[in-house]
């Protein structure tokens, strides 16, 4: 099912670096934090028990390995996992590498910016990621 005006129903909601018939891994444009990724349910439900117990623990699954990928592409200060849905109420994980030098650190990514210097993270980051999932999802 699909919701008119969402955005995560609307479009991809960013480049597509892994996809299967339950969930995609997005990597959106974020300037301040160019590792940031995103694992998108994509039928559209707002909540995590809106999914069957099968559909959690592949989500779940997907975003682990997504977790993982980052921590050994990148290995950031910190991980953040984050599912808010305030702002698109479509089902979907925020995974963010933290970098002591963020513009936010220690802060949330959406609290107020502390310096104004983004992470520079490395130039092929997305197509190491494609290649992690592929290995670890198939």
């Amino acid at each position: 099912m699909t919701t008119r005006g969402c955005v995560l129903c609307d479009s991809d909601g960013g480049r597509v670096l892994w996809r299967d018939a339950g969930v995609r891994v997005i990597a959106p444009e974020e300037p301040d934090h160019p590792g940031l990724l995103r694992v998108v349910w994509n039928e559209h439900v707002a909540e995590m028990t809106d999914l069957a117990p099968r559909d959690r623990d592949h989500l779940m699954r997907v975003v682990f390995a997504v977790e993982d990928a980052v921590r050994r592409i990148l290995v950031p200060d910190k991980m953040n996992l984050a599912s808010l849905g305030n702002v698109v109420p479509h089902l979907h994980w925020h995974v963010v590498p933290r970098f002591t030098t963020d513009p936010h650190f220690p802060d949330p990514v959406w609290g107020a910016r502390l310096r104004d210097r983004p992470v520079a993270i490395r130039a092929d980051f997305r197509d190491a990621i494609v290649a992690q999932l592929a290995t670890a999802l198939g």
